[in-house]
């Protein structure tokens, strides 16, 4: 199947993701001299440093679980394969390289970089707030295992 339209035609302009991937931009254009130093010319391929943080920006935002699910939502879902820079027909990550390659940017402290700039471009922008939230837990006891289920209120067995 053919298709004239291109991930970025798809996304509506007014799109709240679209204001993001640009700060997202901003961030990593400063951490491109970085990212050269980091990466070799030669060598099996990694995953772009670029793609691979704008990916972890999304996981965040959308709070998926792991990067298993991150990686089945790039599978599919157009909107996160433009945010992250991905053509419509270009293959997603192996889930085990993924987490090798934000591991090697975890440790040169290059994701906290990035979300630093990220997080001060959000700040001058105003779009954060100090004010306190609570998040209602069901959803994470839904994902909790059988095995660790307890019934309240009765005491647990001393054996």
């Amino acid at each position: 199947m053919f298709s004239y339209l291109s991930p970025e035609d798809r996304v509506p302009a007014d799109h709240p993701l679209r204001p993001v991937r640009l700060m997202a931009d901003m961030g990593l254009k400063a951490l491109f001299p970085v990212f050269n130093r980091m990466y070799v010319a030669f060598g099996r391929p990694s995953i772009p440093p670029e793609k691979l943080l704008r990916a972890l920006l999304l996981q965040i935002l959308y709070t998926i679980r792991s990067e298993r699910m991150l990686m089945e939502q790039l599978e599919y879902n157009l909107l996160f394969r433009w945010f992250v820079g991905l053509n419509a027909d270009d293959p997603v990550w192996v889930p085990s390289v993924f987490s090798k390659n934000r591991d090697r940017l975890m440790e040169g402290d290059i994701a906290q970089k990035f979300f630093d700039r990220i997080l001060e471009q959000a700040e001058a922008a105003n779009l954060t707030s100090d004010e306190h939230f609570s998040v209602d837990g069901t959803l994470i006891e839904a994902w909790a295992s059988q095995k660790s289920f307890q019934r309240l209120g009765v005491a647990a067995d001393p054996r």
